[in-house]
């Protein structure tokens, strides 16, 4: 490289640069601390009807630990025990594949009790995100 890297603001960016971007990441990390052990871990919630995906469980294992990214439980079948089969069924699966444990971030707004109900232990938070509200991280551990 003749010249110095420059910093570009790409409104709207592409996946390419997306893979870029991760890519200098993953290499960095692996060299640093090893593999990571990335798997992916999706359980999808589908309507019997039409067999649209209408929520589900979206994670990734990275370094024996495994990263709630989304847990979505469709309106209609809140408070039914859905939510707690997808959790639950994600651990079963972190377990499986030799996780330390689990861990993810919910808003205040969203569902922490259900989390704390769960066993899951509060290890963060951010104040005033989304304003008026907060952000907390949880863990579990097995």
């Amino acid at each position: 490289m003749s010249q110095a890297p420059r910093i570009v603001v790409r409104d709207g960016a592409s996946e390419l640069d997306r893979a870029a971007i991760l890519r200098a990441l993953i290499t960095h990390n692996e060299k640093a601390g090893g593999p990571s052990g990335f798997q992916q871990v999706c359980l999808v919630v589908e309507d019997p009807d039409t067999g649209e995906t209408t929520g589900g469980l979206w994670g990734r294992i990275i370094y024996d630990w495994l990263f709630v990214e989304f847990l979505a439980v469709p309106e209609t079948a809140r408070r039914s025990g859905l939510g707690t089969e997808l959790l639950g069924r994600a651990e079963q699966i972190a377990k499986e594949r030799g996780c330390a444990g689990v861990w993810l971030d919910t808003y205040q707004f969203q569902a922490p009790d259900f989390y704390r109900k769960h066993g899951y232990q509060e290890f963060g938070r951010i104040a005033d995100h989304p304003r008026g509200s907060q952000r907390l991280f949880f863990m579990k551990t097995f």
